[in-house]
């Protein structure tokens, strides 16, 4: 790939204003837009030591820059220094620290304010945790990030995140003993800089530290600079390849009209596939159903989907009038309990069993 093509490949994927592209992903872009040499230069200043636990066990991993390298496992027993674990040297810089936990182990939701509490919003949303997930304050860690939408709106749209605090309390202290505090506590598929620690319990690194958002600044000054010297290079250099590369695309277009007619008898025996896929419910509907007419104070735990059949368990305020509602959607029918429902002492709700056929619409 020439140069050229890099940059066109890298000034075509910037976000537009407005569209929530996060940092850390610009930053790859722009990383990536650099030789491999370069990579590996930046990657000795950009290095985290990522512990994925899993129960009192964590695999570990080295990350530098754009790769990652698997490292083993180590238990909440384990006393050895981390940089003995990542192979570092006492003469090197310790790489950061970051625990990440499985996607399952973190609750994300959609919640909403009015624009009044922006100023305050971590302390707003502490104080509102126990009315917006099923834990209390004093046992999850959470983060947050705003949602797009106009500045001037009335409300704030935010993406929340939450984990139990006991899931990574015993790992977070453990590194603390061992001399190398967690930097972040983050889950796979994470927005950029997404981070479940509390701000007093994030240690201070040094300001010389070469993290990935400094290092694609440098990478963007280096790049605006090379747009300026290369035109020239870049066009006498083209002018040499056009007559190989007209060479190539004749090939080229002679494997891709053999391409298209295999893709067409394809398409022909993908018919009947498709047509069926049409016919089956449609899931997306019925979750947006099952959305809009369960109450508020229900909580959908485990939802079963076969050919037409659901069944959902969960708990609720009032499990009884759930058939009701249900019986008054017109894809739903057959609705009736799987189970007893039974009272739930600690909360005061019932936890239930329900059972129905849902045929309204067709795959989406």
């Amino acid at each position: 790939m020439t140069f050229t093509e890099r940059l066109n490949r890298f000034f075509e994927a910037l976000p537009i204003v407005g569209a929530g592209v996060g940092s850390g992903a610009l930053g790859e872009r722009l990383l990536g837009c650099l030789p491999a040499f370069a990579h590996r230069t930046l990657a000795r200043y950009n290095r985290w030591l990522v512990i994925r636990p899993e129960g009192r066990r964590a695999r570990v991993e080295l990350v530098m820059g754009l790769e990652t390298r698997p490292l083993g496992e180590m238990d909440l027993t384990h006393r050895m220094a981390v940089p003995d674990i990542a192979g570092v040297g006492q003469q090197e810089r310790p790489p950061g620290i970051e625990l990440r936990l499985p996607r399952e182990a973190v609750l994300r939701r959609t919640v909403s304010f009015p624009s009044q509490v922006r100023a305050n919003l971590p302390q707003v949303i502490r104080y509102e945790l126990d009315r917006l997930s099923p834990f209390e304050s004093k046992d999850v860690l959470f983060d947050f990030v705003a949602l797009s939408g106009p500045k001037t709106a009335e409300r704030l749209r935010l993406d929340l995140a939450l984990c139990r605090r006991d899931l990574v309390e015993d790992w977070i202290t453990q590194l603390e003993a061992l001399g190398t505090p967690v930097d972040r506590l983050t889950w796979d598929g994470a927005w950029s800089r997404a981070n479940l620690l509390p701000p007093e319990r994030r240690p201070k690194r040094r300001h010389g530290r070469l993290t990935l958002g400094s290092a694609s600044a440098i990478v963007s000054i280096l790049l605006a600079m090379a747009m300026l010297v290369t035109p020239l290079w870049q066009k006498h250099r083209i002018a040499r390849q056009l007559d190989a590369e007209v060479t190539r695309l004749r090939s080229q277009a002679i494997a891709v009209d053999e391409l298209r007619q295999e893709l067409e008898r394809v398409r022909q025996g993908s018919t009947a596939v498709i047509q069926r896929k049409l016919e089956q419910p449609s899931i997306l509907a019925m979750l947006r159903e099952l959305t809009d007419r369960i109450p508020e104070d229900t909580w959908v735990q485990n939802l079963e989907f076969s050919a037409d059949q659901v069944d959902i368990r969960g708990e609720s305020g009032q499990a009884t009038a759930l058939i009701a509602i249900l019986e008054q959607s017109p894809g739903i029918d057959g609705v009736s309990f799987g189970s007893p429902v039974t009272q739930i002492a600690s909360t005061g709700k019932e936890r239930f069993n329900i059972s129905f056929r849902y045929t309204r619409g067709g795959a989406e």
